[in-house]
């Protein structure tokens, strides 16, 4: 599959890329994605959850009521989950949500992934480009003349860019990612990749 290569006034260069097959062009495992995108999730939770069981409450610990003849349920101290403001039980304790996914199969995930926005012709390449200054403006400028304003826009650089990063951190659509640090779920999350030549190749040193 081929692709024009355009600069950021959203003209052609006349040059055109072909996307590997053997990553933008596999038949996509579902499965596998919904792996990576777990586990994505999962790491991102705190797992800082917590809630005082009995023994941890601050209260009297004295008897409420004798053992026999009070013509109810025997009560013990005051923490007692039965009551209010006592303990609770089995509450949430504090855990770590993260588990391991071998690297194959975060691999396929990813080119699964990338398969999906090749068939829907959701992949613009632009030619590298960098931004004097960090200007939101100047962002917005590119996004409408590669005529992907209005939609969620991950830009994948082929390494760090403050400028480009700085210009698109107030846009609440758009994203800006290392080649390297692509991941299933930011594919997934953006209608659509905008993806300079330079991280094609970082990504095909990557994954191909």
């Amino acid at each position: 599959m081929e692709v024009s290569v355009l600069n950021i006034k959203g003209q052609e260069t006349g040059r055109k890329v072909a996307l590997n097959e053997a990553i933008f062009g596999i038949e996509p495992n579902d499965h596998v994605i919904y792996l990576d995108v777990k586990q994505y999730m999962a790491n991102q939770r705190q797992g800082t959850a917590k809630s005082k069981e009995r023994s941890e409450i601050s209260g009297s610990t004295r008897k409420l009521g004798r053992q026999k003849g009070g013509g109810g349920a025997r009560h013990g101290d005051i923490n007692s989950p039965l009551l209010i403001g006592g303990g609770r039980v089995f509450g949430p304790k504090p855990r770590d949500y993260s588990f391991k996914l071998n690297k194959k199969v975060k691999q396929l995930a990813r080119k699964s992934a990338l398969t999906y926005k090749a068939q829907e012709n959701a992949i613009v390449v632009v030619e590298d480009f960098n931004l004097e200054a960090p200007k939101t403006k100047e962002f917005v400028n590119i996004a409408k003349n590669l005529k992907v304003d209005g939609k969620k826009v991950l830009m994948v650089l082929p390494e760090a860019n403050k400028n480009v990063y700085l210009s698109a951190r107030n846009l609440q659509r758009a994203d800006v990612i290392e080649a390297q640090k692509v991941s299933t779920y930011k594919i997934l999350d953006a209608d659509v990749l905008v993806i300079t030549e330079n991280s094609l190749k970082t990504i095909d040193g990557i994954l191909g």
